[in-house]
């Protein structure tokens, strides 16, 4: 059953079964079942899912396919690849910085770089609304939304701690004990004990220990390499690609590469999509297909909507944009500490989600953060306009620096949007122009934690202490809830406009939640496959 597609280079570690020599492929005049569109954190458990149960189903990922031990150099300049890199405008005024931040390409999307931190959301963090009056409450309950957690906790191989003192009780335990906590973890440990803040080794997608992920074979233990954004090269980060692509492969599921999707083509009566359109080596092709899920992130899945006139009857595709409070404390300390080593956040707080008398709703959490050079550099510059003599030797004292970072929630705003430029691509489709600008509340909170962070670097030793203001993640665009005049997918993220298309990534979220969003992501995109495949029975 080949086709004219060619399959790409080997992907996988050696300590996992080559399973893409052998991957299914469909002729592009056969209908199959699903067609889902991006590999990253929404498209690929979903992917595996449809996949198990027997469906025929192709994925299509815009980036290229990648041979971790070949390709994830020990090389900030190499990770480029990795990056979403097709131009995005930005307006408002807190504009957010994109490029090597918030999104990626590849097999595996953003998790290829991401830093593996999976904290679990609250169960206050779904009924902000209810809470305080303000923004949304998602369509269910965390009670509904649990076990999915724990399953992708135990597939993929999260490291975590056995107690935990924050957040609802958990249904099982980490499948791993905790990474070990790198220098800035320690620091950060040292000045919340001297505070009294408390701290726990934080949860995160990358193996403290050898694994076996069920169906799919034996991966390694973290190295402590610390390149975990330019790419994990030995299999130990828990990226798509190492976890649930392999095991949808397995199941003959076909994934393509270089695939970038521009149309779709509908039935008669514009309710159903029949056949998702897409650009490959130069050539048109198109697949038909029953249903189409889409997992493109939260700037590109709005954008492919947009250009088709589709699921916006509502008129909120593109509204109700939100990126989470991500400012960053820096400082230097007497001793090296190689702050590219090790897993970048070993060690957080969560003392200031719901804090009492606190000037802010909602909370956020804190994080040590590890840093690449060019990475830290960059920010450097940006943050604080430092360049010539002045940074060079600003930048010998790389090898003693530590950072501290906070991520909190946000509420949407209908003055943060993504909307469609009249600047053109280099494939000729209009540009994404992204308006963000932070709230009152959100202001209030980054000043609330720059205070704490500078405290703590102040108890654990540093010097030099400055900050770097930024918004991380990039949430809403296509709200899930009950209500079609104002959300655009319904609470198993079908769209309330077409029939058989869902959505199943980020965009989705009714609010920002003060975690980072990749562990429930990949819980909604197992929800939404149970859902689907509970109405085709």
């Amino acid at each position: 059953m080949k086709n004219a597609i060619e399959l790409s280079h080997d992907i996988l570690p050696h300590a996992v079964p080559n399973y893409w020599s052998t991957m299914q492929t469909y002729p592009l005049h056969e209908e199959v079942d699903a067609v889902v569109i991006g590999t990253g954190a929404g498209g690929a458990p979903l992917l595996a899912r449809l996949a198990q149960a027997g469906m025929k189903v192709v994925a299509l990922e815009a980036g290229p396919r990648f041979s971790p031990f070949d390709d994830f150099a020990t090389d900030e300049k190499s990770q480029a690849k990795l990056f979403w890199r097709h131009e995005r405008l930005s307006a408002g005024q807190d504009p957010l910085a994109f490029g090597n931040n918030n999104s990626g390409t590849g097999v595996g999307g953003s998790t290829l770089h991401f830093t593996a931190y999976v904290p679990r959301p609250h169960e206050n963090d779904l009924k902000v609304k209810t809470e305080f009056g303000r923004g949304e409450d998602w369509p269910f309950s965390y009670a509904e939304l649990e076990p999915y957690l724990s399953e992708v906790e135990q597939f993929i191989g999260v490291s975590g701690p056995s107690s935990y003192p924050w957040g609802a009780s958990r249904s099982k335990s980490y499948p791993l004990p905790p990474l070990d906590l790198n220098r800035a973890a320690q620091y950060m440990q040292k000045g919340c004990d001297r505070l009294g803040i408390r701290t726990s080794p934080a949860a995160n997608a990358a193996l403290s220990k050898d694994f076996t992920v069920k169906g799919v074979g034996q991966r390694p233990a973290c190295n402590r390499r610390g390149f975990c954004q330019a790419g994990c090269n030995n299999g130990a980060k828990s990226s798509t690609d190492m976890t649930y692509l392999p095991l949808a492969v397995v199941h003959r599921a076909e994934i393509r590469d270089h695939s970038y999707v521009t149309e779709f083509e509908l039935s008669k009566d514009k309710r159903t999509m029949t056949g998702v359109v897409y650009k490959r080596g130069g050539k048109t092709y198109r697949q038909k297909c029953r249903a189409v899920f889409l997992a493109a992130g939260g700037i590109e899945t709005p954008r492919l909507l947009l250009l088709n006139s589709l699921a916006n009857s509502s008129g909120q595709l593109g509204r109700n944009f939100m990126a989470h409070p991500g400012s960053e404390v820096w400082g230097e300390f007497p001793d090296k500490d190689e702050p590219w080593r090790g897993i970048p956040g070993a060690l957080i707080s969560e003392d200031f989600h719901r804090a009492p008398k606190a000037e802010y709703e909602t909370g956020y959490l804190l994080q040590s953060i590890g840093v690449m050079p060019v990475t830290y550099v960059s920010q450097k510059v940006r943050g604080e306009k430092l360049w010539g003599e002045k940074l060079k030797a600003h930048m010998r004292q790389y090898p003693f620096v530590a950072g501290i970072n906070m991520l909190g929630d946000c509420y949407p705003s209908s003055e943060n949007f993504v909307e469609l430029s009249d600047e053109l691509d280099d494939r000729g489709l209009r540009k994404p122009r992204v308006h963000f600008t932070f709230g009152e509340n959100e202001k209030r909170m980054m000043d609330h934690a720059e205070k704490k962070m500078r405290a703590i670097w102040e108890e654990a030793g540093a010097r030099n202490i400055w900050t770097f203001k930024r918004g991380a993640h990039i949430i809403g665009t296509a709200r899930m809830g009950h209500d079609a005049d104002s959300c655009v997918v319904d609470p198993s993220g079908k769209a309330f406009d077409l029939e058989n298309l869902y959505i199943c990534d980020n965009s989705i979220f009714p609010s920002a939640l003060s975690v980072n969003p990749a562990l429930t992501i990949m819980a909604l995109s197992l929800r939404t496959a149970d859902h689907y495949l509970g109405r085709q029975s």
